[in-house]
Order: C-alpha cells, then sequence, then structure tokens
C-alpha cells in the first residue's frame, strides 16, 4: 500500500510536469490541455490552476454517469495542475526548433511514465478518463467513440478560445498511446500476469477478464 500510494502521488507530480513541457515547446499540446490553454488566455488564470478547476468540473459529470470517484481521482485533481504551474513557474523560455522538440519529446515520455506509474497504483480513474469510461457504461458507446467526441469537442472549444495547437498535439496523439502500452506493464503495482489493455489515449483499458467484465476502463 505505501508503495502504491508513493507512486500514485509521484505519479501524478511528474503528470504536471510532463504537461508544461508540452505547453513550454510552444508546438501544440493535447486536447485537453489546449482547453485549459485556451480558458487561461480568457480568464488570465494560470494554465495549472485551471487544469485543476476544469478536473473539478469534469468530475461533476460523473454524477449522472454514476461514476464513483477514487482516492486517485481526487489526488489527479488535486496534483496535476499544481505540478503544472509550479513547473511552468521555474522552467526558462524555450528557443529554437532543436530545443522546442527535445522539451516536447521529453515532455511527452514523462506523461507516459507519470501516466504508467499513476495509472498501475490503481487508485482509480483521473476524472478525464472516468468521464470516457462513464459514457461508455452509462451509453453503451464504443470507448474510441466517446473519446474522439469528447477530445474533438474540448481540442475545437480550447483552439477557438486561443489555445496552442499544432505539431506538438499531432505527436502526443500518435506517440502516447504506445508509450504508456510499454510503461503501464513496467510499472504497475502488482498483478504482472493480469492480462493488460491499453486504448489508443494511453490509459488502461481492463486489467482482467473478470474486471473487464464487470467494470469498463478507458
Amino acid at each position: 500500500m505505501t508503495r502504491r500510494i508513493l507512486q500514485l502521488l509521484v505519479g501524478l507530480a511528474l503528470y504536471g510536469v510532463g504537461c508544461a513541457l508540452t505547453v513550454e515547446a510552444g508546438l501544440g499540446v493535447d486536447p485537453w490541455t489546449v482547453f485549459a490553454q485556451g480558458l487561461s488566455v480568457r480568464t488570465g488564470i494560470g494554465i495549472g490552476w485551471i487544469t485543476n478547476i476544469v478536473g473539478l468540473l469534469v468530475l461533476l459529470l460523473w454524477i449522472p454517469l454514476r461514476q464513483k470517484p477514487g482516492v486517485g481521482t481526487v489526488a489527479n485533481i488535486l496534483l496535476v495542475g499544481t505540478s503544472m504551474q509550479a513547473t511552468l513557474a521555474v522552467i526558462p523560455p524555450i528557443s529554437g526548433p532543436i530545443a522546442q522538440f527535445a522539451v516536447l519529446g521529453g515532455g511527452i515520455v514523462l506523461v507516459a511514465v507519470a501516466s504508467g506509474l499513476y495509472i498501475g497504483a490503481r487508485f482509480g480513474p483521473g476524472p478525464r478518463d472516468g468521464l470516457m469510461t462513464g459514457m461508455h457504461a452509462r451509453f453503451g458507446w464504443p470507448i474510441w467513440a466517446c473519446r474522439l467526441s469528447v477530445e474533438a469537442s474540448v481540442l475545437l472549444v480550447g483552439w477557438l478560445l486561443g489555445g496552442t495547437v499544432g505539431i506538438g498535439t499531432v505527436l502526443f496523439a500518435v506517440l502516447i498511446g504506445p508509450l504508456v502500452h510499454v510503461a503501464l506493464p513496467l510499472l504497475r503495482a502488482g498483478g504482472r500476469g493480469e492480462a493488460l489493455k491499453v486504448s489508443a489515449g494511453g490509459t488502461e483499458a481492463s486489467r482482467s477478464p473478470e474486471s473487464s467484465a464487470s467494470r469498463a476502463h478507458s
């Protein structure tokens, strides 16, 4: 249990650091960060704090979907944006395409490792993943359709609000799933012999045949 808690906390903190690196690279970020960035541009509130606020608001959408948050869900809301905001406050400006792509690549890899840590701790999904798995459970839509509809929507709204969409957005979408697919089995706390599936979005799809029959995971 001690290892799982530590793994959860470290994973969520590193996730925020990784997201901050992708933001600082300035080449485009993942859909939810585009959304948070757009809101930050419009409100003047730091993108990390916006990330926490959005996580809380998304959690409220779990109520009609009959989803129940876990410890990991609450920790996700509190830590990811906070870590992201703290990292952005200390990272020096990045200039030049080589440095930008290097920072972007490092951020994506760090997000993948962090995802393996916090998902592997098995304390419940983050609010955004829970929204999509809740839609899947409630409406019977395929996970990919839930993810596509939600992330396409927040990407479009975030871009219209002033969020950064670019090559980094594409690279994140292409690379994060395979990278987490590698990281999750290596970093998962316990139960390494259980069947494991990872979605294209880079989150745990099922832990075992029994769990997949009783509960959907993105």
